[in-house]
């Protein structure tokens, strides 16, 4: 425990975004500095201290303690102020919202904050470094037979568009049901899934969105499928040939990174960080958000021209090749790290 130097809280038992974040970023990041997560709800294969013992760290070091929730730059707080430990105090923020005076008044505590775009950096009072999320491009890439794997999964020929994710209306997963509708009804080849879970207060959402698919006569053409594992759901990008991430709210939203990665282009409203992921139209469209006729219209645009849409599909991957490394986010935030440190 002595080696450590930099600490991940993780103060959520439920998975969640910032979980999955932590999971992705402190095996990669442990190459190149002493890091460990704390917390539960972790996997076990990542550098990890009990909560318990982080008080029994050795005190004679500084460390750099990164926050990504209001509970633990709080904690953070306490630890440095009660406890009296050597803490520099980092607090990543993801929101897209105004800040409450309770978290302005955490984030104003902070030694240094990060933002994981230019429009999350504009709702902070603060100077903030901007490091956006980064996708592992060996997990996530094109298929080599996209035919065979459609087999494989049981999937039908002709173009396949994708929608994966909670299924609930801050998603907009009726807005890809309505969408698709209106596809399935303009091309004959076209089909859809919609893949996720749905919470408990959710269910009824879901039904009705699959009532209205049976009542279109679509059912065999829109799929519902349900939520599969981490390690499996690289293959149901790489079936796709249009990605469709219709949210009408996002922290960031890594599914566009993970579709591109996979060499799907994407159709996007302008939420999270989607805006500065799909940058130019080769990669896909961005549309604003809520509006059901301009996302349509987006994607009918991509799927008529299929040589165009090929060709999205190799500069998606290419830009994520070029600008979401994980290993770039993951060095990014070593540096922050350092420079902390460096400040001691």
């Amino acid at each position: 425990m002595k080696d450590v130097r930099v600490i991940a809280p993780n103060l959520k038992r439920r998975l969640s975004g910032v979980t999955a974040t932590i999971a992705r970023l402190v095996p990669l990041q442990s190459q190149w500095i002493g890091i460990a997560a704390t917390g539960p709800g972790l996997p076990k294969d990542i550098p990890h201290i009990p909560l318990s013992k982080v008080l029994f760290l050795p005190r004679g070091q500084m460390r750099v303690w990164h926050a990504r929730r209001n509970t633990e730059m709080l904690l953070g707080l306490i630890l440095r102020g009660l406890f009296r430990m050597r803490l520099k105090l980092l607090f990543t923020s993801a929101s897209q919202r105004a800040h409450t005076g309770y978290t302005k008044w955490l984030i104003g505590k902070m030694d240094a904050v990060v933002a994981t775009s230019r429009k999350t950096a504009g709702y902070l009072d603060c100077e903030a470094r901007v490091i956006m999320h980064g996708i592992n491009l060996e997990n996530f890439t094109p298929p080599e037979d996209r035919a065979a794997l459609r087999a494989k999964l049981g999937l039908p020929d002709g173009l396949l568009l994708g929608c994966y994710g909670r299924i609930r209306h801050q998603k907009g997963t009726d807005a890809f049901v309505d969408a698709m509708i209106a596809l399935c009804r303009d091309f004959d080849d076209v089909a859809g899934i919609v893949m996720g879970r749905a919470t408990e207060k959710h269910t009824a959402y879901l039904a009705e969105l699959k009532e209205r698919v049976t009542e279109a006569g679509l059912a065999e053409r829109i799929l519902f499928k349900p939520e599969v594992t981490v390690d499996r759901i690289a293959e149901w990008y790489q079936v796709l040939d249009l990605f469709i991430a219709p949210q009408r709210w996002e922290g960031f939203g890594l599914t566009p990174l993970e579709a591109m990665a996979c060499g799907v282009p994407v159709v996007a409203t302008d939420v999270g960080a989607f805006s500065e992921i799909v940058t130019d139209p080769s990669l896909g469209r961005v549309v604003p958000l809520d509006d059901i006729p301009a996302l349509t219209e987006a994607a009918t645009e991509m799927l008529r021209d299929r040589d165009s849409l090929a060709q999205s599909g190799s500069a998606a991957r290419a830009h994520v090749e070029q600008h979401f490394d994980i290993e770039g986010e993951a060095k990014a935030l070593v540096e922050v790290y350092r420079a902390l440190l460096d400040q001691a």
